[in-house]
C-alpha cells in the first residue's frame, strides 16, 4: 500500500510540475498597476531594484557609496499626445547618476552626473508619447521606460533610498502628491483646467526662446543618408561665443561622411571600421569618412576657407567661430554648416531620422550654456536657391534652446578689481576667481585666505611677481600679513574699475582692461551693471564707443572704437610679461540720483560682462576712513575761515593801524590814493603804509594757517 501511494503522489506532483510549466509558458505580460488602470492622463512611476556596496569600504556611514539600479516609467493614459515628456525625480541621498537608458538629463550633463538635488529627465530615442486610441495599446508607443543606474550615499539596508518625490514638470499639468509603497512610487498626473496654453494648429510643438537656439534642419533624405543644415543663431543682446566649439551626442550608431562650413576637430574612422557601421557598409572607404565618434567635436571653419568649393561656399560661416550680439553686428551673430549623415541599421527608410542627444556649445573665455533636448518643430521655411519668389520647407526640422547658466563659485574666466582716488589701496580680484590648481594650492598658497590689498602699481605686474611687492605694501600700511599668501585669481582677463572724482553735480571714472592671454581678443565688448537708478546719470565714454541700454537693466555697453577693437594679447616684455590693455574716463551726472555716496559703494558696478562673461567681483569696495573725512571737514572749514578773515582784514587794520586815513575801498584794490583831505606831502607815508598792510596781511595768513594746522 504504501509504494502504491507514493506512486501517486510521484504521479501527482509530475502532473502539477508540468501544469504550471504550461500556465508559465502561455501566461500573458504582467499587467499595469492598479492606479495605472484608473488613470485618465500620464501616469508616472519609480521603482528601485536592488544596489550593492561600493569601494572603498569606511566606517562612515553617510559616506559609505551604494551602486543602485531602478527604472522609471511615464505611460500616456490619455487622449492627447504626450509631446517632449518631462519627468523630475526628486534624488535626496547625494546620488550619482552613471546611466539613464531611455531618457538623457534635461541640463545634458556628462554622465556621471551629479544629481543630489534632483534632475530632470526627457526622452531620447522616444520625446513624444502617443494615445492608446491611435496606436492599439501598443505600450512601445505610449510607454516611456527609463533604466537608471547610479551610486546613492548615506542609506544602508534594510532603508530604501527612495527620491522625495516625482512629476510630471510639462506645461498644463498638475500631479498630486505621489504614493509610496516599499520601493515603488507612482503618481496620476492629470491636465490643469486652469492652465490656458495656446491651440496648436499643426502636431509640431511652438519653437522656444532661449539665449541662443540651434536648427537641425533636414534638407535631403535617403534610405540609408540625409543632408542636414545646422542653424546656431545668437539671441542674447549680451551673449558672445569666441571660437565656438559644438558637440552632440549620435545616439543610433550614425556617422559624418562630409561636411561643408566647419570641420571636425579629429578625423577619424576607427568606430565606423570596428562598429555596426563596418559590418553593414562593407564595400565603403572609410578613409575618406568625415568622423565616426559618437561625440564629434565641430568647429568653424577660418574666414580663408570662405570660397573653398569643398569645405566652404556656405553663408554665415567661415569667422573662426565668433557669434556677435545682435547689438553689435546682427551679420556675425548666425553661424550655419551642413552635413551628410549616414545611418545604420535599422533606421534605413527615409522616414528613420533622429537627432543627436546631449548638445553642448562653449567658447573661448565665454558664458557657459546649458542645452536642453531637441524638440521637433515645424519644418523651416527657405527662400528658393534659384531665385524665385516660392518657399522651400525642409523635410523635418528639429530646435535646440541654450541657455547662459550663472557661473559657478570660482569657475568664471575674467575678474573685476576696484580703486578710488580717496584710498590708496587696490582692491584686488577675489582669490581663485577663476579656479585654482588643487596640487598647487596645497603646497603654495592658501586658496580660502581673503586677497591681499595691493598698491596701484601691483596691477601691471603678473600675479606670480606681485609678492614682494604686496608683502612691502602690507608692511608700510600696517596690514596683517598671513603665513600662508593667499592664491591668484587665475583669470585670462581681468578689469580695474577707479573712481576718480566726486564732485556736486557729478562723478567720474576709469575702466582698465588687462588681458592676460597670448592671443588677442577681437570686437571685445564689455557691460556692466549699476544698483538703484545710478546708470541713468550715464553721460560719455571718451575712448571707447559706449551707450546705455535701458531696454535691459540700464546696461552700460562699452566697445572699441574703430581700429582700437582688438584687446591684445600677453607680451613678454625685457624683465615681466606685460598684459594687453585698453582704459577710458566715463563721466556721470547726479542729475537723477543727487543724494548718491560713492565712498558708500554707489560709484561701484554691481554686475561685470566682458565678451557674455559675467566677471566675478570683489567683496568689498574701497572705503574713505575716518582720518581722511576729518582731513576733508578741515579744509573746508579752513577755506571758510580764511575767506571770512581776509574779508574783514581790512576793517581790522584800519582800526589798528595809525594808517586810518587811508579808504577802505581802496586799501581793499591795494590801490593807494591820497584821502581828499590828505596832502601831496605826505605821499612817502602813505607808500610805507601800504608796505605795512601788505605785510601784516601775509602774517594774519601765516597765522591762520598754522592755527588751523
Amino acid at each position: 500500500m504504501s509504494n502504491k501511494w507514493i506512486c501517486q503522489l510521484l504521479s501527482l506532483a509530475t502532473l502539477l510540475i508540468s501544469y504550471n510549466v504550461y500556465v508559465c509558458e502561455c501566461q500573458e505580460p504582467e499587467a499595469l498597476p492598479p492606479s495605472a488602470e484608473n488613470c485618465n492622463g500620464v501616469f508616472i512611476s519609480y521603482d528601485f531594484l536592488d544596489r550593492r556596496k561600493g569601494f572603498p569600504r569606511v566606517k562612515n556611514v553617510t559616506a559609505q557609496s551604494w551602486s543602485f539600479n531602478a527604472t522609471a516609467t511615464v505611460l500616456n493614459t490619455g487622449k492627447d499626445v504626450l509631446k517632449a515628456w518631462k519627468l523630475f525625480i526628486g534624488f535626496q541621498h547625494h546620488e550619482i547618476l552613471v546611466s539613464a537608458n531611455g531618457g538623457i538629463p534635461f541640463e545634458a550633463g556628462d554622465f556621471p552626473s551629479s544629481v543630489g538635488n534632483g534632475t530632470t529627465l526627457v526622452g531620447s530615442s522616444l520625446p513624444d508619447l502617443e494615445t492608446s486610441i491611435d496606436t492599439a495599446n501598443d505600450l512601445s508607443q505610449i510607454q516611456a521606460l527609463i533604466q537608471i543606474a547610479g551610486t546613492q550615499f548615506g542609506v544602508r539596508p534594510p532603508a530604501i533610498p527612495m527620491p522625495k518625490n516625482i512629476k510630471l514638470v510639462n506645461d498644463g499639468f498638475k500631479c498630486p502628491r505621489p504614493s509610496v509603497r516599499k520601493s515603488s512610487m507612482w503618481a496620476c498626473c492629470k491636465s490643469d483646467p486652469k492652465f490656458k496654453s495656446k491651440l496648436l494648429k499643426t502636431k509640431f510643438l511652438p519653437r522656444q526662446k532661449g539665449d541662443l537656439t540651434i536648427a537641425y534642419d533636414v534638407l535631403q533624405s535617403y534610405d540609408s543618408s540625409y543632408l542636414v543644415q545646422v542653424t546656431i543663431d545668437n539671441n542674447n543682446p549680451l551673449g558672445r561665443l569666441d571660437h565656438w566649439n559644438l558637440t552632440w551626442e549620435w545616439t543610433r550608431g550614425e556617422f559624418i561622411q562630409t561636411m561643408k562650413g566647419a570641420f571636425t576637430r579629429e578625423i577619424t574612422y576607427t568606430g565606423c571600421v570596428y562598429g555596426v557601421a563596418g559590418q553593414y557598409y562593407k564595400d565603403m572607404d572609410f578613409s575618406k569618412v568625415i568622423n565616426c565618434q559618437k561625440n564629434p567635436v565641430i568647429s568653424d571653419l577660418p574666414p580663408e576657407k570662405y570660397n573653398d568649393t569643398e569645405i566652404g561656399k556656405i553663408p554665415f560661416c567661415c569667422r573662426n567661430g565668433t557669434l556677435l550680439p545682435i547689438l553689435m553686428d546682427p551679420s556675425q551673430s548666425k553661424s550655419i554648416f551642413q552635413m551628410q549623415v549616414f545611418k545604420c541599421p535599422p533606421d534605413l527608410d527615409k522616414k528613420s531620422i533622429f537627432p543627436p542627444a546631449r548638445w553642448k556649445i562653449m567658447g573661448v573665455l565665454n558664458s557657459a550654456y546649458t542645452c536642453g533636448p531637441p524638440l521637433k518643430v515645424e519644418p523651416t521655411k527657405f527662400p528658393d536657391p534659384r531665385g524665385l519668389d516660392a518657399t522651400t520647407y525642409s523635410i523635418v526640422s528639429w530646435q535646440i534652446v541654450c541657455n547662459i547658466t550663472k557661473p559657478k563659485h570660482r569657475s568664471t574666466r575674467c575678474c573685476v578689481s576696484f580703486s578710488s582716488y580717496y584710498n590708496d589701496s587696490i582692491v584686488p580680484c577675489n582669490t581663485c576667481a577663476c579656479g585654482c590648481d588643487d596640487d598647487d594650492t596645497n603646497r603654495h598658497c592658501n586658496p580660502n585666505a581673503r586677497a591681499m590689498l595691493l598698491p596701484s602699481e601691483a596691477l601691471l605686474v603678473p600675479f606670480e611677481n606681485r609678492t614682494l611687492k604686496t608683502v612691502a605694501w602690507a608692511k608700510l600700511k600696517h596690514f596683517r600679513v598671513p603665513k600662508k599668501l593667499p592664491c591668484g585669481d587665475n583669470c585670462g582677463v581681468s578689469i580695474n574699475w577707479h573712481i576718480v572724482s566726486d564732485y556736486k553735480g557729478g562723478w567720474s571714472a576709469r575702466i582698465t582692461l588687462f588681458n592676460w592671454k597670448p592671443f588677442p581678443f577681437e570686437n571685445w565688448f564689455t557691460a556692466m551693471q549699476f544698483k538703484k537708478s545710478v546708470s541713468l546719470g550715464f553721460e560719455k565714454v571718451y575712448s571707447f564707443n559706449g551707450s546705455l541700454l535701458t531696454k535691459f537693466n540700464n546696461t552700460i555697453f562699452m566697445q572699441g572704437l574703430q581700429g582700437t577693437s582688438y584687446l591684445i594679447g600677453e607680451d613678454n616684455g625685457t624683465y615681466l610679461k606685460v598684459p594687453g590693455k585698453q582704459q577710458s574716463v566715463i563721466s556721470f551726472t547726479k542729475k537723477f540720483k543727487p543724494n548718491m555716496q560713492i565712498a558708500k559703494g554707489d560709484g561701484f558696478p554691481s554686475k561685470v560682462l566682458f565678451n557674455g562673461e559675467e566677471c566675478s567681483i570683489p567683496t568689498q569696495f574701497p572705503m574713505q576712513t575716518a582720518n581722511q573725512q576729518n582731513v576733508y571737514l578741515v579744509q573746508e572749514i579752513l577755506v571758510l575761515v580764511l575767506s571770512l578773515y581776509l574779508s574783514c582784514a581790512d576793517h581790522i587794520w584800519a582800526m589798528i593801524h595809525p594808517c586810518d586815513a587811508l579808504e577802505p575801498s581802496l586799501v581793499k584794490s591795494n590801490t593807494l590814493r591820497p584821502h581828499k583831505h590828505s596832502l601831496k606831502e605826505n605821499s612817502e607815508q602813505d607808500g610805507s603804509c601800504q608796505e605795512m598792510f601788505l605785510e601784516a596781511r601775509y602774517y594774519s595768513f601765516v597765522m591762520a594757517v598754522t592755527l588751523f594746522f
